[in-house]
């Protein structure tokens, strides 16, 4: 199964609601962190939603 790592590469200050929730939602909380999160339908839609303010690449586990 593949995953996904996440970068946040833009701060989250000034951003709306929907937005810094689905930041929480992805754990991150601060510029320059990764997380590692599962390959599905749910994660695409949040990196989606945030595209403009991260960076992500498909990994192999």
């Amino acid at each position: 199964m593949s995953s996904l790592k996440i970068k946040l590469v833009r701060g989250r200050a000034g951003k709306n609601k929907r937005q810094l929730a689905t930041l929480d939602a992805l754990d991150l909380t601060r510029k320059d962190k990764v997380v590692i999160k599962p390959d599905n339908p749910q994660i695409r839609g949040m990196i989606r939603t945030v595209h403009h303010l991260v960076e992500w690449e498909e990994i192999e586990s």
